[in-house]
């Protein structure tokens, strides 16, 4: 900060003193201005002459009444105004008191807005002119009559050109800062999306795979010692579950990295390619899927074959946890014009609710439905979930073969 910079901040946070060292200058100003005589034989020249009284008077109610120019500014006119005309009338010579009265216009003028700034304006310099030239001592054409009708307009002209500066910094300061906090909602929105699109991975990612894995677990804790052969299948379908697992999530955490990591995750990301793979992992676990495919040779937009994978992926995962023993599962990907509809069907009870593999939401408190709903909603699909008639579940997704993303806070 400047030297300049500081003497201002020390005005800003005393303004009853500078006014009151601005009326000490006005004053100084004023009375100065009386010991020159306008009408001496080679023009305006020093005159060794006394004020009167009354001038002095007039000229130091005048520079009192400026200390108060910033809380009253149209009643310190008014009154500078008045002493201005009073002065014009009686000064013989005329002292310059009428440099308070253009002071405290140019105050108003910085201080209201432009029509009040204009009415005012006229009418102090259309009262102090009159007065001076049908008033006062001099003829009507002289020379000090026209300083002050010229005084007056340059103050109301100069304080209004103030006012407009002053309104312009602020608009200017006000949109900046509107701007910042714009930028800073911006990104807090950004995080808060990214966050929810990797929650919603690595929820998918973790609750299929060690779904699988408490599965197989179990069939090989129960036939450890009767059937060792079956029971080094599950022990395998464990491992090769937990492989995937961790390269899912060594992919999907990949994309934290910062930008100069010095190594990033090059592995695509699963799409519908791999629903075979996937429906043969339920199949290791136990679980009976029909798998039927009428979208051949459709070519999906990366983010739209990732939302159908982890559509088929959850609902899957929630009909080995929830449909009970002995549940069979459908899963159909048709081609349907400009969309692409993705059916999960199941035939569980489950607990005897009939809630079969939407008791991750409905009765379990999950976030499964949620995330598919929240996934398929971003890239503008529809997705519908409820029990069928007779028992079991139905999960129907309708996802464009060409997306218009938004944002997941416009979903319903």
């Amino acid at each position: 900060m400047t030297t300049l910079d500081r003497a201002r901040c020390r005005l800003r946070a005393h303004p009853f003193a500078l006014d009151a060292a601005l009326a000490a200058g006005v004053l100084v100003c004023m009375v100065v201005g009386s010991f020159i005589d306008p009408r001496g034989q080679n023009g305006a020249s020093w005159a060794v002459r006394r004020p009167e009284p009354l001038s002095l008077a007039l000229m130091t109610c005048g520079a009192a009444a400026l200390v108060l120019r910033r809380r009253a500014p149209r009643t310190v006119l008014a009154l500078t105004g008045t002493l201005s005309v009073i002065e014009c009338v009686t000064g013989d010579p005329r002292a310059p008191v009428a440099m308070s009265a253009v002071v405290a216009l140019f105050t108003v003028a910085a201080a209201t807005d432009r029509t009040t700034t204009w009415r005012l304006g006229l009418s102090t310099m259309t009262v102090l002119t009159a007065a001076a030239m049908l008033g006062g001592p001099l003829p009507w054409y002289a020379q000090e009559n026209l300083a002050i009708f010229a005084w007056t307009g340059m103050a109301a002209a100069g304080g209004d050109a103030v006012r407009s500066r002053r309104a312009f910094v602020r608009a200017m300061r006000e949109r900046a800062e509107r701007a910042e906090r714009t930028r800073e909602e911006e990104a807090r929105r950004r995080v808060a999306e990214e966050r929810l699109r990797i929650a919603r991975e690595l929820h998918d990612v973790v609750a299929h795979h060690i779904a699988l894995v408490n599965v197989q677990a179990s069939v090989a804790s129960h036939v450890m010692d009767k059937r060792p052969d079956q029971a080094k299948e599950a022990l395998a379908h464990v491992r090769e579950a937990g492989r995937s697992a961790l390269n899912e999530l060594r992919a999907t955490v990949g994309l934290l990295r910062q930008s100069d990591d010095p190594e990033a995750p090059t592995e695509p990301a699963p799409g519908l390619h791999r629903l075979d793979d996937l429906v043969g992992t339920f199949r290791s676990a136990g679980l009976h899927v029909e798998v039927a495919r009428a979208d051949e040779g459709t070519v999906l937009p990366a983010a739209v074959d990732l939302a159908a994978f982890r559509v088929v992926q959850e609902a899957l995962t929630n009909v080995h946890k929830h449909a009970g023993t002995g549940a069979r599962a459908e899963v159909s990907v048709v081609r349907v014009g400009p969309h692409v509809e993705i059916t999960v069907l199941d035939d569980g009870t489950g607990d005897g609710t009939g809630t079969g593999a939407g008791s991750d939401s409905a009765g379990g408190g999950g976030h499964g439905l949620l995330g598919m709903r929240e996934r398929v909603t971003a890239l503008g699909g529809t997705l519908t979930t409820g029990p069928r008639y007779g028992g079991g579940f139905r999960v129907h997704a309708i996802l464009p073969v060409t997306t218009s993303t938004r944002a997941p806070g416009d979903a319903a």
